[in-house]
């Protein structure tokens, strides 16, 4: 399960940085529900990364219709790609 040090921050809301680092995790569903209320808080509020979840939604259902397995090392690819994006 994913933690981050904001999460314990008390009334405070996630910000873009934050909901980005996770975001992946977010949506494989490693993250604890506490954390996950402040992330989806945040989406509800924020255009940006909404259209961010609602992109690495489409990749996934697109990757999952394509075969019925996806090569792990190629999963590993795609996340680390989300990843460098998120944290430029």
């Amino acid at each position: 399960m994913i933690t981050r040090r904001w999460y314990r921050r008390s009334g405070q809301e996630a910000n873009c940085r934050e909901v980005g680092q996770v975001l992946q995790s977010y949506l494989d569903g490693e993250v604890e529900a506490g954390f996950t209320a402040k992330i989806e808080a945040h989406l509800e509020k924020c255009r940006d990364c909404g259209l961010e979840r609602d992109t690495y939604q489409q990749i996934k259902s697109s990757l999952s219709r394509q075969a019925p397995a996806v090569d792990s090392a190629a999963i590993d690819r795609l996340r680390e790609f989300g990843e460098q994006l998120t944290s430029e």
